[in-house]
C-alpha cells in the first residue's frame, strides 16, 4: 500500500509537469509537497531548503531585522501568537490572535510559514506593510512597520504598594537569573517582612528556552515535578523536578496569563497552578505545548519536526488546550495596557494580595 501511494505521488508530479497551466520548477514542486506533508501534521513542523537552513544558522545581527512577533500558521494565514514588548510590532498595536493575510499587498495564503517569515524580515530600518484580520473588526487593518534588531530586556519589575510586580517578557538565557535578581531587589526595597507577595506577569510572553522555564518555576517551588516531555523515542521521555528552596519564602503568588502566553509561559503557569503554589488570573493561554527538533537532510536542507509534547505535573497536555485561569478576567485586546491605572487584571491581583 505504501509503495502504491508513492507511485501515486510520482503520477501526480508527472501530470503537473505535463499539464499545469504554467511552467513550474521541479524543485519548487517537491518543496511544496514536503511542506504540505509536514504542515498537515501540525503548524509547528515545516521544511527549510538549503538557503533557509543556512540563514537560520547564521548570525544576522546588524544585517537583518524583524518586527518582534512570535507566529504560527493557521487556516493558511500567519497567526500572531504574541508581539514582544517594546518591539516595532507591539508599538504598532499588533495583538495576539491577529491574522496576517497580506505582506506588502501580496496574499500569503498557500505559502509556508517559513516563506511568510522571510518576507517579514529584512534590512534594519526598512518598512514592511502587513494586512491584519482581527476578530471583532469588520475591516482589514493595514499597518506599516519599520524593521529593527530585536533586543529584549527579559525581566522588568517594580513595587506596587507592598507587592512585588515582575514582568517576564521572554524566556531568554537570562530569564532565570533575571527573575531571581528581581525577587531579591524587591525584597530589599519593600522589606522581606513587609512584602505581601509577588505578581508574575506572563501575558504576551511567547516562550523560549525550556531550561529557563524550569529555572523560573524552581524559584517558587521547593519540591515536585515541574514538567515532562513524552515522544515516540524513549530518550524524548523526560521529567524535571524542583530543587529545595522557594526564594520567596512561600509568599503569596499570582500569575497573570492571556492568549499570548505560550510554550514556556504555559509550563510555568501550569506547574505553579498544579502545585497550588499560585493563583492564575486572566485568560486561557495559547496552547503551544510541543517540542521541535531540527533534522538535517541530505540535500543540505532540513526539517523542523515535532518530536515530543509537554505535560504538566497533573499529566495534562498543554498542546491545543493551554492553561486555564483560576479567575477569568478578560481584557479587550484594544484596551490591553500593562500599567496599574488601566490594567484590570493587574489591579485585581494587587487587591487580592493586599486585601
Amino acid at each position: 500500500d505504501l509503495y502504491e501511494k508513492l507511485d501515486s505521488f510520482g503520477d501526480v508530479f508527472d501530470l503537473i509537469q505535463k499539464n499545469y497551466v504554467e511552467d513550474v520548477e521541479d524543485e519548487k514542486v517537491i518543496e511544496f509537497a514536503i511542506n504540505g506533508m509536514l504542515q498537515a501534521l501540525d503548524p509547528h513542523s515545516g521544511y527549510m531548503n538549503t538557503d533557509q537552513y543556512i540563514e537560520m544558522q547564521e548570525e544576522t545581527e546588524g544585517e537583518f531585522g524583524g518586527l518582534g512577533i512570535e507566529v504560527t500558521m493557521e487556516n493558511g494565514f500567519i497567526k500572531i501568537i504574541s508581539p514582544i514588548d517594546d518591539t516595532p510590532a507591539a508599538k504598532a498595536g499588533v495583538m495576539p490572535g491577529d491574522y496576517i493575510t497580506h505582506i506588502n499587498g501580496e496574499s500569503i495564503q498557500g505559502q509556508s510559514l517559513q516563506e511568510g517569515v522571510e518576507k517579514l524580515r529584512g534590512l534594519v530600518g526598512t518598512s514592511v506593510e502587513i494586512s491584519i484580520a482581527r476578530a471583532g473588526e469588520d475591516e482589514v487593518l493595514i499597518k506599516s512597520i519599520k524593521r529593527a534588531i530585536i533586543t529584549v530586556q527579559a525581566v522588568k519589575f517594580r513595587r506596587e504598594e507592598n507587592v512585588g510586580y515582575i514582568r517576564l517578557i521572554s524566556f531568554s538565557e537570562q530569564a532565570g537569573k533575571g527573575i531571581k535578581k528581581a525577587i531579591k531587589d524587591l525584597q530589599k526595597e519593600i522589606g522581606e517582612k513587609n512584602i505581601s507577595g509577588f505578581i508574575l506577569d506572563l501575558r504576551n510572553n511567547p516562550g523560549g528556552l525550556l531550561g529557563q522555564s524550569i529555572d523560573v518555576t524552581n524559584h517558587f517551588l521547593s519540591s515536585g515535578e515541574i514538567v515532562s516531555t513524552k515522544g515516540r523515542k524513549s530518550y524524548e521521555n523526560r521529567k524535571w523536578f524542583a530543587k529545595k528552596g522557594d526564594i520567596t519564602n512561600g509568599k503569596a503568588l499570582i500569575v497573570l496569563i492571556n492568549y499570548g502566553s505560550a510554550s514556556a509561559s504555559e509550563i510555568v503557569a501550569g506547574a505553579l497552578k498544579d502545585h497550588k503554589r499560585a493563583i492564575i488570573i486572566g485568560e486561557n493561554s495559547y496552547g503551544k505545548g510541543s517540542v521541535q527538533s531540527i533534522l538535517p537532510l541530505k540535500n543540505n536542507g532540513a526539517i523542523r519536526l515535532t518530536v515530543s509534547k509537554y505535560y504538566l505535573p497533573s499529566g495534562d497536555s498543554i498542546s491545543e488546550i493551554g492553561v486555564g485561569p483560576d479567575i477569568e478576567i478578560v481584557e479587550k485586546s484594544d484596551d490591553f495596557r500593562i500599567d496599574t491605572d488601566t490594567d484590570n487584571q493587574l489591579k485585581f491581583a494587587i487587591k487580592l494580595i493586599t486585601g
